[in-house]
């Protein structure tokens, strides 16, 4: 066989893999998951810690199949649930074929980057990808100080960039270059997933995370993190016709401590009833299927410190 067949076969090999996004919060990480993936899978929020799952995009091209493994963010751990975090990070980073370290182009480099950017010098085998991310946001000299930095972060701990690419999910610049990058990175192999799938998550977990972002809605101030959702069931009605279904969903909204309560409902139970409206036009959008939501919102007691609890919630 002469080298030309051989170089053939190669660049025909399909491949496939998983990267992972990381970053601080509000780096970008959720929306760049949605540009590439071309849906929303991934809860985008203005706040930290609402991606708690590990929400996977899949990027389906015909020569390579890009799983994208949202990792919640790193950050230095507070309580129970942040240390566990914190395990599942690591957990992830090495399993990973390829990381991107997305910084936001429009914010100089911080302590919570260079924390990140640390844990990350230490993982040797992945090959790692520099994302500036929010590049519509700031002109062309701003963005190469920007570059030269990350460059230099990398010198300093010793972190060899496999790549350092500018990206604006938003004006959908550069978004399917970066994946044109990142595949390569990844090992020959068939796809690990059906041609159709968006993200393997249980459809109860994307529904009690598009519940509880309705629910943060305009009170992340006064909860930041204090809210969980579990799903407690979806089933179809039954007596429907085949052409007029309806999914009944009964999730219950877990808040710490009972003056919270006031603060979900609202008065008169005016607030619960716009989160309803809110996540039911998103859920019925992820579904494909009109959707009656029965919601509660119930008291448990310090979840986040509870591991018990945390078990119950799905942590």
């Amino acid at each position: 066989m002469g080298p030309m067949s051989v170089r053939t076969e190669s660049s025909a090999a399909h491949r496939a893999g998983f990267a992972c996004f990381v970053g601080r919060p509000n780096a970008g990480k959720s929306t760049l998951t949605n540009a590439l993936v071309g849906t929303k899978v991934a809860i985008t929020s203005n706040r930290p810690q609402t991606t708690r799952h590990t929400v996977r995009g899949i990027v389906h091209r015909p020569e390579a199949q890009l799983v994208l493994v949202d990792t919640p963010g790193l950050h230095k751990p507070r309580t129970l649930l942040g240390e566990r975090l914190n395990d599942v990070v690591r957990t992830t980073w090495s399993e990973v074929d390829v990381i991107g370290f997305c910084l936001p182009a429009d914010q100089k480099i911080g302590p919570g980057d260079r924390y990140i950017a640390a844990e990350l010098a230490d993982i040797k085998k992945t090959p790692k990808v520099a994302i500036v991310t929010k590049t519509d946001l700031v002109d062309s000299k701003a963005l190469a100080a920007q570059l030269i930095a990350i460059d230099q972060l990398g010198k300093e701990l010793g972190i060899e960039w496999a790549e350092i690419i500018p990206v604006s999910a938003v004006g959908d610049t550069q978004v399917a270059l970066l994946a044109d990058l990142l595949v390569p990175m990844l090992p020959e192999s068939p796809p690990l997933y059906p041609e159709g799938d968006l993200t393997d998550e249980p459809e109860q977990v994307m529904v009690g995370e598009l519940i509880r972002e309705a629910a943060l809605e305009g009170v992340r101030d006064e909860l930041p993190h204090s809210i969980a959702v579990v799903v407690e069931e979806m089933l179809p009605r039954e007596d429907r016709p085949a052409d007029k279904p309806l999914l009944d969903i009964h999730a219950n909204v877990y808040i710490e401590r009972p003056s919270q309560k006031g603060i979900i409902i609202g008065p008169k139970g005016k607030r619960l009833k716009e989160v309803g409206t809110k996540s039911r036009k998103h859920i019925e959008a992820l579904l494909g299927t009109p959707v009656f939501l029965d919601l509660h919102v119930k008291v448990a007691k310090d979840w986040q410190r509870d591991p018990k609890q945390l078990r119950k919630l799905g942590f």
